[in-house]
Parts: C-alpha cells; structure tokens; sequence
C-alpha cells in the first residue's frame, strides 16, 4: 500500500516521516560571509500551499545538480524548524530541512498549478500594508530613471527607477550590483526601443520603496513570458512605445568642463586626449574616455562655495555619459572643448543635499553624495535650524577630521541584503567643529543616519565664550 502524502499546510515539527507531493517553485544558492553556500527553494503542493526549504552546505553536491526550477516531485522525509529566515519568501510558519535520509523522486504532477508570481499591489505597498520581513514579487513599467551610480572605488553600482503598475500607482525600485548592471545594459542597447517591463522576484519592501535581495532575486526585462506581455498589452498604446527617460537631479550653479580618462576601470588622466598612449596601470590606449568634472558654485543665503562633481554624481545628474554629450556635439559640428552643452543649463536653481569632502587648500569641496529629495531636504532644514537666542556667527561649522576622512561603505544587513535607504546616506565619519570663535570641539555625529529614520540628527551648539 503505498504511503500517504502529506499537506503542505499540515507540516509541523511533530515528526520528520513527512512525504510531500509538490512543485520545486524557485531554487537559489545563497553563500554566506564565510563563503559557505547551500541552497534554499520554495515549493508548494496541489493546493497552492508553499513553504521555504533549506539544503545545507553539507548536503549540497547531492542535490544541486538535481533539482530544477519548475520540475515536480516526490520528497520523503526531513526536518521541520520555526520559519526563521531573516526574509520569508511565503506565509508559512515552518520551515523544512533536508536530512541525510531525505528522498526525492521527480514524478509528473499535473495536479499541482504550474510556477507562477505571487505579485504585490503597488496600493498595498504605498499604504504600508505589507510585512517588513516578507520578499515579495513585483511587476510594473518603468516610467523614469531617477538615479545611477556607477561602479568606483567605494561605490556599488545602483540603477533607482520609478515603476507604474496599471492603476497609476508609482513606487520607486532600486536595483544594485548585477541587476542594476542588466537593466543599464539593457535600456543603453539601442535595439531596445519602447517601454519597459520589469518583474522583480523576492523583492525587499520598505517603506513606499522595492529593492532586489542580495540572494534569489531574478530580473526578468521585457522577456516572453505571459505575465510580461499581458501586463505590456494593457499600457495605453502611447506608452507602449515611448521608452522611459532619466531625470535630471537639481542643483545651484554651474562651471566647469570635463576630462579625458584613458580606460573603462583606470581614473587617471590622459595626458593627451588626442594621441595613444600608455596609461600608468599598464594598459595601452588607443582612444581615451572622456569623463566629467563639473565645478558648480552652491548657495546658502549670502554664502557660497566651489563643490566638484566627478563622472558618476554627473551621469546620474544629467542622465547621460560625458562620451555621449562630446559625441553628440562634434556630430553637430561643434569641437570646441571650451563651449559647454545646452544640457547643463539643468543645473541651474535647484536646491539639494550634500556630503561633502573639503578641500580647503583648493577653496573647494568634493562631492561624495547627493540628494534632491524635497522632504529629506526640509527634514535637514529643520534640523539646523539657528535657534533665536543665537547669531549666525555662533553657529559651529562642520570641517572633516583630517585623522578621519573616509566614511563608511554602504552596509548590508546580517542577511546580506541591501538596505534601500542606504543609497541617499552613508554613516557619518568622525568630524571636528571648529566655531566662528576659533573654539575647537570633537563632535561625533549620529551612528544611525538614514534618510527615513527614527533617531534624529544632532543639533550643534556652540555657547560664546565669554
């Protein structure tokens, strides 16, 4: 007689004779900080049950070239734990482990509903009706690219669009590293006309934002599949082809000019963009690459300064290389180095954020993060606010620690996913105030700055001295 299978819904951690009729729904290989991969997966059974299994490193060349995406089978036996996973990928409260003693026979179901996505409402998401420890599944049009940062030193590579679903509803999706890399590759091939679809598989939800997770995520762009194509054929027939635009980020005031670097990865300088040559890392260059450097003057009140802005804070800002704008002018018949592009006009008006790194012996400051975000921008208003029982010229001035000039990478959480936020600000380093009164006070600054947190930023207080 043969055994009886099991419901997906009925597992608990009572026994480990479990048999499960289901279909393998996702596989992914997850590798920890030690670099010791396994493998987790979801499955779910003839009634649409899901629930999140775990292979361990010591089990992993048994079956990771067995399993397949998509495939149905029978398993028999395994451990049953409390769904701890950091992210949870499905409701269920159990997870299930496999043992030494775990079977698996791949049999054709046809009972259990093929692979599908288990799509979240973009209204949902916006009223805040979702769970903080839940990936979930996202499709939606891109309609604006509102962010790009380029891989460089310090940096990881993020893409920030703004996704429509069908409704009109618009939330922002920031893709990092790999998916941030495909979706450029993709929108800059110029094949590729018209909208884009995107389907993000176990997306992070936090606040009004999506970002991928650091494991299991897929990036599906504009691929054929019915999910892709019927969501495309429901856009009005105007978006359906117009391709989705970058926007440009604000700023105050402008000069300046761009240079030439001599390779993809080297960041030196050609010493003439004109002729080959070979750069100082070894390579030989045949043609140099142009690259930004925009000085802009920046206003605060009556105050101003000289901020320098290199090649990745520029393309993110114009929404083009500094390649394409030299290309386009000498295609116009404009060769002039010294004559500057219509499109920074843009940049002028704008009010912003800055982290900066000063530079004082150049009377300048190097721009190491932006942000035009209206709200955060009030929120920084607000929290420097000169109070009224104090002048203008008792208010302390920030100036970098010249013990401590380097600031924290972006971090990733225990799990290794990337936190979304962490895109706007990095963790403060340590700062010296020096006041207007030639008072020198060590100030260390909020260890928790985010764009939406909870802990405040301090407020700075300098007493005259009598």
């Amino acid at each position: 007689m043969s055994r009886k299978v099991d419901s997906v819904k009925d597992i608990n951690d009572s026994k480990e004779t479990w048999r499960l009729a289901v279909r393998i729904m996702n596989v992914w290989s997850v590798m920890n900080n030690k670099g010791i991969e396994h493998l987790e997966m979801i499955v779910m059974d003839s009634l649409g049950d899901r629930i999140q299994v775990l292979i361990r490193h010591d089990h992993l060349l048994k079956w990771k070239e067995v399993i397949k995406e998509n495939m149905t089978c029978i398993i028999n036996n395994g451990s049953v734990y409390n769904n701890d996973f950091q992210w949870k990928v499905c409701d269920h409260s159990k997870k299930f482990v496999f043992l030494g003693g775990t079977t698996m026979k791949a049999i054709e179901l046809q009972n259990i509903p093929p692979k599908g996505y288990f799509f979240k409402d973009f209204g949902e998401i916006l009223q805040g009706k979702c769970k903080t420890d839940r990936l979930e599944d996202i499709i939606g049009a891109v309609s604006e690219i509102n962010h790009i940062q380029s891989n460089t030193p310090g940096k990881k590579v993020v893409v920030s669009v703004v996704l429509k679903d069908l409704k009109g509803n618009c939330i922002n999706c920031n893709l990092w590293e790999i998916y941030g890399s495909k979706f450029l590759a993709y929108y800059n091939d110029p094949k590729n006309n018209g909208a884009i679809v995107i389907l993000l598989t176990h997306a992070m939800v936090k606040d009004d934002q999506v970002s991928n997770a650091w494991s299991g995520s897929k990036l599906l762009i504009n691929e054929d599949i019915p999910e892709i194509q019927d969501f495309m054929s429901k856009l009005p027939t105007n978006e359906q082809k117009e391709k989705p635009t970058q926007s440009a980020n604000s700023l105050s005031n402008w000069s300046g000019g761009s240079q030439y670097s001599p390779v993809e990865r080297c960041s030196s300088k050609a010493p003439n963009p004109e002729k080959a040559y070979e750069c100082s890392c070894g390579q030989k260059v045949e043609q140099p690459i142009p690259r930004y450097k925009i000085e802009i003057y920046v206003s605060n009140g009556e105050s101003k300064y000289r901020f320098v802005f290199w090649d990745s804070e520029c393309a993110a800002i114009l929404g083009m290389t500094a390649e394409f704008m030299h290309n386009s002018m000498v295609e116009n018949g404009e060769d002039d180095s010294m004559v500057y592009p219509d499109e920074l006009e843009m940049l002028l008006n704008k009010k912003m954020t800055f982290r900066v790194k000063v530079q004082p012996t150049f009377s300048q400051a190097s721009v190491w993060k932006l942000c035009d975000d209206e709200t955060f921008v009030k929120e920084i208003e607000n929290d420097y606010i000169v109070e009224d029982n104090q002048s203008k010229t008792e208010y302390a001035k920030l100036v970098p620690n010249k013990e401590n000039l380097e600031t924290s990478a972006q971090t990733l959480s225990a799990s290794g996913e990337n936190d979304p936020e962490s895109i706007i600000l990095m963790t403060p380093a340590k700062d010296v105030v020096i006041a207007d009164k030639g008072e020198e006070v060590d100030f260390e600054a909020s260890d928790a700055t985010q764009l939406s947190g909870t802990k405040p930023s301090k407020k700075l207080k300098i007493e005259p001295s009598s």
